[in-house]
């Protein structure tokens, strides 16, 4: 566990942050849950902070995907604590549909690998609750129980995405708005050299809705960057980096969801573009059956 604000640690699961907010001996809570099957470690780091017997006041979701709620039932039920997310993530974190799936079309080192990641979402309907909005402003609202800290309404990689800020040190959040790698470069992603990048390319399901979210995160001008993908950024022009990436943005050239987005709404999943044939399966195939075939002559020619 590192801390990188006041009041604010982080530890990876693999290769997703979660955050905790708060003070030793008050009031806290989980930013995000990681992936599947790491509870343990995020229950260590919590005791080793706050101490054997302390909960969260709640868990707060960025959004719904794999990586970033995985471990929530479990944390959920083990402190008996509830799970806050945006109203439009509740659909894939109650059962009710599962996310518009990934698009490996869009090219890159994750968009190879989202192949056989899932998009089924989740059941969390006994402790989901929704993030409130407040003053009139349907977009943002304060974070229950954790004071100064503000929920941003930020779409386009999922339907209900949120970042979280806190104005008084301009520490931000950010789930998958953004990261601090390169996850479409095999060589960044084995380097972990930072810098402010897209998160997670082949899950974004509205490239409109994410270029309008990137204006609006990097309108906060934060000190702190701290994104689910990468080690958090502090200090320096870390507010400059994240201008310059959203001005020179530029969507991928193809893709299922670049020209036409998929349609949610508070049911879930309502329609998606047609899916674009991906090359990948069928190399792959014609690979594995040179192989097979050069293996079955091969033996008969040394006979």
């Amino acid at each position: 566990m590192e801390i990188i604000a006041p009041g604010v640690a982080w530890v990876a699961t693999s290769f997703v942050n979660v955050y905790f907010i708060g003070e030793p001996g008050g009031p806290w809570a989980l930013v995000d849950t990681g992936l599947p099957r790491f509870a343990w470690k995020i229950k260590a780091a919590a005791e080793e902070r706050f101490g054997r017997d302390s909960k969260p006041e709640a868990i707060f979701l960025t959004h719904g995907h794999f990586d970033h709620s995985g471990s929530a039932q479990t944390l959920a039920d083990h402190w008996r604590v509830p799970v806050y997310a945006h109203r439009l993530e509740l659909p894939y974190l109650t059962g009710r549909s599962g996310y518009p799936p990934p698009d490996p079309t869009v090219g890159g080192a994750i968009a190879m690998l989202s192949r056989v990641l899932p998009h089924s979402g989740y059941d969390l309907e006994g402790r989901m609750r929704v993030l409130e909005p407040a003053g009139g402003a349907a977009s943002e609202g304060p974070l229950p129980g954790m004071a100064g800290w503000r929920w941003i309404f930020t779409p386009g990689h999922s339907p209900g995405h949120v970042v979280f800020f806190r104005e008084e040190d301009r520490t931000l959040i950010a789930g998958d708005a953004v990261a601090t790698l390169d996850m479409e470069s095999y060589l960044e992603l084995a380097i972990k050299q930072q810098e402010v990048s897209t998160a997670g390319a082949p899950f974004i399901c509205d490239w409109d809705l994410y270029e309008e979210s990137l204006g609006t995160v990097a309108g906060l001008e934060p000190v702190t960057l701290a994104c689910g993908h990468g080690m958090p950024m502090s200090g320096g022009d870390v507010a400059g980096d994240l201008d310059r990436f959203e001005r020179h943005f530029s969507r991928p050239p193809h893709g299922r969801y670049v020209a036409e987005p998929a349609r949610t709404d508070e049911r879930g999943v309502d329609s998606l573009p047609p899916k674009p044939t991906d090359p990948v399966p069928y190399i792959a195939g014609a690979l594995a059956l040179g192989v097979a075939v050069a293996l079955a002559v091969l033996p008969k020619r040394k006979r």
